[in-house]
């Protein structure tokens, strides 16, 4: 996959980090930035008080709306200096529909990049997260704090489970996985089995990968006990993973919201860049 589009979406409240972040990857990768900045607006007062408080609302409309365009006109004109092709737009938008507009955002560009800044924001960085991965069937690639994103990583883990998100996301990566140096196939707790993981766990999808060319070995961890992502985030820092690609809710996202799950407990804290996708 040629990644010639990577959307960046950032809020009112961040510093120029992600950006930077963004605007570093697309020059690597010879990409067009389109950075989205997002404001997410209060519900209007309705009710029996609507009309005592609608004045201070709209007071408060008008305020993050200068903020939304003052933050616009910042990220242009740091964005400026960086000799990238790019665009900067903005939203300002409900929260009821915000993953909406930001998947429809989405929609025209190849990835979505989320960087560490979006945590300040954790409603803003929710509603972008669903927004890509399910208004536009984009990847996500997620950036933790103090690592740098790349589109060619020299060593991957691909986290495993035989699940549709988890061949989704392998499509999604295959020119990545070519041009690495090592790609682990990661399994945790495996269970061999004819309906699904084979005899053998992993064999099927990483002689898949080998056809490809792709130099891949497979790795069957067990947990010991630890949750699936603890093990899946130490075993990328025990192989130096550049990167970790990963189908993301393969149960339903309130499920997941409610009891925890792979790909909540990733998203939260994530120990390399992931790339995701549903």
């Amino acid at each position: 996959m040629s990644y010639k589009t990577i959307l960046s979406v950032t809020g009112i409240h961040q510093s120029d980090d992600d950006l930077r972040a963004a605007a570093e990857l697309c020059s690597s990768a010879g990409a067009h930035l389109s950075a989205l900045v997002v404001a997410l607006s209060a519900s209007p007062p309705i009710g029996e008080y609507a009309a005592a408080v609608s004045v201070d609302w709209l007071d408060e409309r008008n305020r993050e709306i200068a903020k939304l365009d003052k933050r616009a006109e910042d990220a242009k004109a740091f964005l400026a200096q960086t000799g990238i092709s790019f665009d900067v737009d903005t939203i300002y938008t409900e929260m009821a529909w915000s993953d909406e507009e930001i998947g429809e955002r989405a929609c025209y560009a190849d990835i979505a990049l989320l960087g560490p800044g979006l945590k300040l924001d954790p409603q803003l960085r929710a509603f972008a997260i669903d927004g890509c991965l399910f208004k536009s069937a984009r990847p996500v690639l997620l950036v933790p704090k103090n690592c740098k994103p790349t589109l060619s990583p020299k060593s991957i883990v691909l986290a495993w489970d035989s699940r549709l998100e988890a061949a989704r996301a392998a499509r999604e990566a295959i020119d990545m996985m070519k041009n690495a140096d090592q790609v682990h196939v990661t399994l945790v707790d495996p269970q061999a089995s004819s309906a699904r993981s084979g005899e053998e766990p992993g064999a099927d999808v990483a002689t898949y990968l080998a056809r490809h060319g792709i130099k891949v070995t497979v790795d069957r961890i067990a947990s010991g006990g630890r949750r699936v992502d603890q093990v899946l985030n130490q075993h990328a820092l025990d192989v130096s993973a550049d990167l970790m690609v990963m189908g993301g809710y393969s149960h339903s996202r309130l499920r997941e919201r409610i009891f925890g799950g792979v790909t909540k407990a990733t998203l939260e804290a994530p120990s390399v860049p992931v790339l995701m996708i549903h």
